[in-house]
C-alpha cells in the first residue's frame, strides 16, 4: 500500500476519491486549499467547502490539513486572468489552476512531505501507452474532466490518482450515500471561485484594470458603430450583446484587436476558419511534431479532427474560431496527447 494525499475539495466526488483510497488500504491524508483570500459566493474553496471537507475526513478516519496558497494562486491564476482579460484573450482560470496549482505546486507539496501519490475527484484517468503516463477520459462521458487536464506538466502525471474516473457520477453519489457522506447530496461547483455571482466578471475586472469601449465593425455590411460591452469582457465567437442592424441577420464575433480596441462581427458562416496560431504546445508522447488527432476546444465540447504543431492548429475543415486564450486538447482515441493555447495573431483580423 501507498501514502496517498487525497485533494478534497469539499465535493462528493472529492470525498468518494479519499473513501476509495482508505477502503484500498493506503495510508492516506485529505488536504484542502485555500486559494482565494478575497469576497466570493460562488465556486470552491469557500470556508463552508471546508468545513465539508474536514468533516469528511473525520468520518473517513483520517488526518485532515489545510494548506494555504494563496499568493501562489494570486500570482498563477488570478493575475494571468486579468492580464488576459485586458490583453483581449479570453483565458480560462480553472485549466491554470490545474497546470500551475493543483498538479504542479500540490504535487511537489505532497512529494516534499513523503506521498507517493496525489490523488483527487477528477472524472478522468491515467492510462499507459508505451510505457508513458497519458490522460484519459473518464468512464462517465457527460462529466468527463480530461479536457481541463490536458495541461497538467507531463512530470506529474505518474504521481496521480483518480479513484472516481472508473465510474459514473451516480455511482459517485451511490458510494457517498452508502457511506453517509456529508457531501453526498452536494450540488457540483461549476463557478470561478473569485468572480461573485452579485458583482459579475465585469466588476471584478473593472477593480483590477481600466475598461475600454467597444468600437465594433460588421464585415457584411461595412458599417461601423459603437458598443456597450467593454471591449475586454467580448469574446471571440460570442453572438450575446452584439447586435445586427436590423437585417435579420445574427451577428458574431469574429475578431478582437487589443491595440485598436476594435472588434469585427459578421455572420456564424464567417466564424469558420481553417487554421489557428498557438502558443505554449505540449506533447505528451515526446514523439515530435506535427500531431493528427481529435481537437476539443471547450469542456464538453465535441471533437473534430486536426493537426497540432507547435505553433498552429490546422483543422481538416472549416470550424467555428476558438477564442485566443482558451486551450485545446488533442485525443487520439480517449488519450490525451497534446494541448496547447490558443494565440493572439499578430495581425488581428475575421480572415486569419
Amino acid at each position: 500500500m501507498a501514502k496517498v494525499m487525497v485533494a478534497m475539495s469539499g465535493g462528493v466526488d472529492s470525498s468518494v476519491a479519499a473513501a476509495l483510497a482508505v477502503q484500498e488500504g493506503h495510508e492516506v491524508v485529505g488536504v484542502t486549499l485555500k486559494l482565494w483570500g478575497g469576497a466570493s459566493d460562488s465556486g470552491c474553496c469557500s470556508v463552508a467547502d471546508v468545513e465539508d471537507a474536514r468533516y469528511v475526513a473525520h468520518q473517513l478516519g483520517i488526518k485532515h490539513l489545510v494548506f494555504n496558497l494563496t499568493e501562489e494562486f494570486e500570482t498563477s491564476v488570478v493575475d494571468p486572468y486579468v492580464w488576459g482579460y485586458l490583453g483581449g484573450e479570453t483565458p480560462n482560470p480553472c485549466i491554470e489552476c490545474n497546470r500551475s496549482i493543483k498538479f504542479a505546486a500540490l504535487v511537489d507539496r505532497a512529494a516534499q512531505l513523503g506521498f507517493e501519490y496525489l490523488a483527487t475527484g477528477h472524472h478522468a484517468r491515467i492510462s499507459f501507452d508505451r510505457g508513458v503516463p497519458l490522460i484519459r477520459r473518464g468512464v462517465d462521458v457527460a462529466k468527463d474532466q480530461s479536457y481541463v487536464l490536458s495541461v497538467i506538466p507531463k512530470r506529474s502525471l505518474a504521481k496521480l490518482l483518480f479513484p472516481v474516473g472508473e465510474m459514473t457520477k451516480d455511482d459517485v453519489r451511490r458510494i457517498a450515500a452508502e457511506l453517509e457522506l456529508r457531501t453526498a447530496a452536494k450540488p457540483d461547483s461549476l463557478e470561478v471561485c473569485f468572480i461573485s455571482r452579485h458583482a459579475g466578471k465585469e466588476s471584478f475586472l473593472s477593480s483590477r484594470g481600466t475598461l475600454h469601449a467597444t468600437k465594433v465593425i460588421d464585415t457584411v455590411t461595412g458599417h461601423e458603430y459603437e458598443d456597450a460591452s467593454p471591449f475586454e469582457t467580448v469574446t471571440v465567437g460570442q453572438r450575446r450583446r452584439i447586435g445586427g442592424l436590423g437585417d435579420g441577420m445574427r451577428r458574431y464575433v469574429l475578431a478582437k484587436d487589443p491595440t485598436t480596441r476594435v472588434i469585427q462581427v459578421g455572420t456564424i458562416d464567417r466564424l469558420q476558419t481553417d487554421r489557428l496560431v498557438v502558443t505554449t504546445a505540449m506533447d505528451y508522447l515526446g514523439d515530435g511534431w506535427p500531431k493528427e488527432g481529435q481537437i476539443q476546444g471547450s469542456a464538453h465540447g465535441t471533437t473534430v479532427p486536426a493537426v497540432l504543431s507547435e505553433t498552429a492548429l490546422e483543422f481538416a475543415t472549416p470550424t467555428r474560431r476558438i477564442a485566443p486564450g482558451q486551450t485545446i486538447a488533442l485525443y487520439q482515441e480517449d488519450l490525451v496527447v497534446g494541448s496547447a493555447m490558443v494565440a493572439m495573431p499578430a495581425r488581428v483580423t475575421a480572415d486569419e
